[in-house]
């Protein structure tokens, strides 16, 4: 199947790199360019995109919002955003990741990184390395408080009372930064009977992806920021 992505830029030369970019491969196409947020949630909605490349600093509703608002609409379940950013350590990328963003992308990766990002994001999978997604949410959320019981999300924690032990346990390697197949060989099971247990966290918390679950497992106190 064709990967539809949408682009949502300000800067009208990146949107038309990108697209000469994408619409070389021939696994995806480009299907809309938008130079605001409120533009971007209104095509991704009319063009039936499946990742949306997202400028997080646009004028008018900025790349934040627009994402927010695309995860917060049931219609656009199965739209993935990949936030676009010149600055990789950005306390904005957490704040994206919190609203739905499936992770984020520097503006001078390689081309096959952001080839790589869209396809991934596609699968449904976190963009970023586990391990990468893990540290830069750690290092916001460690600023923000005290790792301690009143720093936790009641929301979060309470959800993940659903969770059986097993699916806890998968949670926190996956929090660790651990892939599948890692995980796996930890616990000494099998990687599918991992990633049903990853998938039925994800269904149970509302996560759409392994990042989400990243965020939550951080933010419900189940496991504490470390910063070295």
């Amino acid at each position: 199947m064709t990967i539809r992505v949408l682009l949502a830029d300000d800067q009208a030369l990146l949107r038309s790199a990108f697209r000469v970019l994408v619409d070389s491969e021939p696994d995806m196409e480009v299907v809309g360019e938008a130079s605001d947020g409120a533009e971007a949630v209104r095509l991704a909605r009319e063009e039936r995109a499946d990742v949306v490349l997202m400028d997080i600093r646009m004028p008018g509703t900025d790349g934040l919002a627009a994402t927010r608002m695309i995860s917060a609409d049931p219609a656009l379940a199965g739209v993935r955003v990949v936030i676009l950013t010149t600055f990789e350590v950005d306390d904005y990328v957490v704040q994206s990741l919190r609203a739905g963003a499936s992770g984020f992308l520097g503006k001078g990766s390689e081309p096959d990184e952001l080839l790589s990002a869209i396809r991934i994001a596609a699968g449904g999978e976190a963009l970023l390395s586990p391990v990468a997604t893990k540290g830069l949410i750690a290092r916001f959320l460690a600023q923000e408080g005290p790792a301690d019981d009143a720093g936790r999300d009641p929301a979060h924690a309470e959800r993940l009372d659903s969770l059986t032990g097993r699916e806890r346990e998968v949670l926190v390697q996956v929090a660790g930064g651990h892939s599948n197949d890692e995980i796996a060989e930890r616990l000494e099971v099998s990687p599918l009977t991992v990633k049903t247990h990853v998938n039925r966290a994800m269904a149970k918390l509302g996560a759409r992806d392994r990042a989400q679950l990243v965020v939550i497992a951080y933010e419900s106190g189940l496991v504490r920021p470390r910063v070295e």
